[in-house]
């Protein structure tokens, strides 16, 4: 059948997107047809665009994650039918598209308060969230946390679990708007990094002991003040580098500045196992069917516009979720 998708014709800016017709097939074994209603918009689409995170070959589809109907299933496909709705965040590349092909171990079934829409714009970073304050640093009531990018899309849904789980949460944010939504969705405390010092406000913040934790999705920018926000044994999270990749770090500076420790979580590495996916992504629909997480969409795009979801997305203009509709 012909479908339609967006490639990349080389690494490059966003004229290196190409919206296109293309053929899909039949499903193969323990394969799915998705019809496709909503796409997730990431970082790592940008990464994957420019060539930070070089691709196998070019022209290249893009887009890990997504959500639809089954239309049909392959052979030996027995959890999946046509009519459930489900939602990935998974390779293969390629979820910019209307329609494709997928391994189902790849897809989630969607419960019925999840709309479509919703699974497509949160499952990459709801799952994130969960990872990161359950299994990265296990965060216990009473802890003080800090959380750059904390109006972004993973920084909204972290700061509302960590506080419901007893944690004063201060965040950075870019603009005086971004500082009232992060404030609406658990943040204690919202540091505008424009306007002011975070290492003195999180210093001021804490009677000068700093944080427990820090989870830094921002990278180049942020990495030095963030170890130094860090108490004594604190922990620095490194999950994403909106801004730019880390420079090169001496270890012995961690010894120098009070014992610290520093890790970078994969996603792949929390949700490659299915038993450990459907787990992670049954706790974040709970928490949104019970008000744990609040979170709704903030923009739409059409497909055929992506390059300028991915510019704002890029140039810090979004907040929250932002998706594609084919």
């Amino acid at each position: 059948m012909q479908a339609h998708r967006v490639i990349i014709t080389q690494p490059g800016g966003p004229e290196v997107l190409r919206y296109e017709s293309c053929e899909v097939g039949a499903p193969g074994p323990r394969e799915a047809l998705i019809r496709q209603t909503a796409i997730g918009l990431n970082y790592i689409d940008l990464h994957h665009r420019t060539g930070r995170y070089k691709l196998p070959r070019y022209p290249s589809p893009i887009g890990l994650e997504a959500a639809g109907t089954v239309e049909a299933v392959g052979a030996d496909v027995r959890e999946l039918a046509p009519g459930d709705r489900v939602a990935y965040s998974a390779p293969p590349i390629g979820a910019y598209a209307d329609w494709r092909c997928l391994p189902v171990d790849h897809l989630v079934k969607l419960p019925p308060s999840i709309s479509s829409e919703l699974a497509a714009g949160i499952l990459t970073k709801g799952l994130t969230a969960h990872y990161l304050i359950f299994t990265t640093y296990v965060v216990k009531p009473g802890d003080v946390i800090l959380v750059h990018a904390a109006a972004g899309g993973v920084g909204l849904i972290l700061c509302q679990w960590a506080a419901q789980l007893g944690a004063t949460v201060i965040g950075t944010v870019g603009s005086a708007e971004k500082a009232a939504l992060a404030r609406a969705r658990g943040c204690a405390h919202a540091i505008v990094y424009t306007a002011e010092d975070f290492v003195a406000a999180v210093r001021h913040l804490t009677d000068g002991k700093g944080v427990p934790v820090v989870y830094d999705s921002v990278g180049q920018d942020s990495f030095e003040g963030s170890l130094r926000c860090l108490a004594p044994c604190g922990l620095l999270v490194s999950f994403g580098t909106a801004s730019g990749p880390i420079p090169p770090l001496d270890l012995f500076r961690l010894n120098t500045m009070g014992s610290l420790y520093v890790t970078s979580p994969a996603f792949v590495t929390h949700t490659s196992d299915r038993a450990e996916l459907l787990e992670r992504a049954g706790k974040l629909f709970a928490a949104i069917d019970d008000g744990t997480v609040k979170v709704g969409i903030s923009g739409r795009y059409r497909l055929t516009d992506a390059a300028r979801a991915q510019e704002d997305l890029r140039a810090r203009r979004t907040s929250g979720t932002n998706i594609l509709i084919p």
